[in-house]
């Protein structure tokens, strides 16, 4: 890597460390569900929220998260992660299609099918004063980030202000999805009366993995979608961008 500005034309090489992507694929009950570009770290914890997010467990409990099911995990690179609920869960459907780390899986892309199967969130609202604080506390956390630059966040915001959990990846949605695959493991879904702050934009998507982990509120620092928008009001999901220096957008209440 060169450095360059135009006051020195013969700046030197400067060390670099670039954020790593790499294909995990995910599979439920032996099945196949996504193939998706990730950082490789956390990933039970993103195949398990994955898995949520999608409604792919239906409620089931997860009995148990490995790499490989068939084989060893090396002989992967550990780029299959096996999710199980001892066959409990519905039969998926085998999904075909890669997700980039941009924009993640969606195939449930109507807020319709999303109300259908998602009730509207509940518990306390989050003080927007909160939520406005909460990129900055965001913001250190982020060590990928800080020597890659080149990685998405994102943090839960508990009522009383701390971001109390932060996971890093190349993809926002995966990011949230390592978030809620931690706190399920950890029996702590849904996230009542919580929110979640994400770098970058708040798109459908994320809205729609807020929504299924019951999280109360999402805040982006970048803006929403008009998308977005509609299915966090659809989902009673309160929502805010350009979350900076203390200050925010509200686009739903």
């Amino acid at each position: 890597m060169r450095n360059w500005s135009p006051a020195d034309d013969d700046a030197g090489r400067a060390p670099a460390q670039l954020a790593t992507e790499e294909p995990l694929a995910i599979e439920l009950d032996g099945t196949r569900v996504a193939t998706t570009m990730r950082t490789p770290g956390n990933d039970f914890e993103l195949a398990v929220g994955f898995c949520h997010n999608e409604g792919l467990l239906d409620g089931h409990p997860v009995l148990e998260v490995k790499y490989c099911a068939n084989g060893s995990a090396a002989a992967t690179a550990f780029n299959i992660v096996t999710v199980s609920t001892g066959g409990l869960a519905p039969e998926p459907v085998p999904r075909l299609a890669a997700t980039t780390s941009s924009c993640g899986f969606c195939g449930t892309d109507d807020i319709e099918e999303l109300a259908s199967r998602l009730a509207p969130v509940v518990g306390d609202r989050v003080d927007w004063q909160v939520l406005a604080a909460a990129p900055d506390l965001l913001r250190p956390a982020q060590e990928l980030f800080e020597s890659t630059g080149a990685v998405h966040a994102a943090g839960i915001v508990e009522p009383g202000g701390d971001v109390s959990l932060v996971r890093e990846d190349v993809g926002r949605h995966n990011a949230v999805d390592k978030l809620v695959g931690r706190s399920l493991l950890d029996g702590h879904v849904p996230l009542t009366g919580k929110g979640v702050v994400v770098s970058g934009r708040a798109s459908f998507e994320l809205v729609h993995k807020a929504w299924a982990a019951g999280f109360r509120a999402l805040v982006a620092v970048s803006a929403p979608t008009a998308l977005a928008a509609a299915t966090a009001e659809r989902a009673g999901l309160q929502l805010a961008g350009f979350a900076r220096d203390g200050s925010l957008t509200v686009y739903v209440d």
